[in-house]
């Protein structure tokens, strides 16, 4: 029974955490895009902007799921490291987004959620997210 309750509550701390990177995650395509991202995407129905969200989340996903399957049975420093690993990815995804926007022509915030289609160069940011969650979690492995 200790078992049970100790391990429904490391899950509930991890599930907190992990939807907390999620929701910073949320945060920084809100910032680094213009306009409101939930009228975007609900409203709007704005495919880029989804794409964006939607890619971001799941790269935050891997990287706390990667961190909490290779974290040691304590679970303050479990819940650490998954928190510190998290935010680094959550960082080195900003980076790419600016190092990309730096190599296009524009405002890539607004290239991307500016029309009715998914502008190309969303599916370049979606790769780039995709690939920073991959090398992270290679990291944290």
């Amino acid at each position: 029974m200790n078992d049970i309750l100790h391990d429904g509550g490391a899950t509930l701390a991890y599930g907190a955490l992990g939807l907390a990177l999620m929701v910073l995650g949320y945060l920084v395509v809100e910032v680094t895009t213009p306009g409101r991202l939930g009228h975007q995407i609900w409203t709007e129905g704005n495919r880029g902007a989804a794409l964006l969200l939607a890619v971001k989340l799941l790269g935050v996903g891997a990287i706390v799921t990667t961190a909490i399957v290779t974290s040691e049975n304590d679970l303050s420093e479990g819940l650490l490291g998954t928190a510190v690993y998290g935010v680094l990815g959550i960082i080195i995804m900003i980076v790419a987004f600016y190092a990309i926007d730096v190599l296009t022509p524009g405002k890539l915030g607004a290239i991307l959620v500016g029309g009715e289609n998914i502008h190309p160069a969303g599916w370049v940011v979606a790769a780039a997210d995709l690939a920073v969650a991959a090398i992270v979690c290679g990291a944290v492995s």
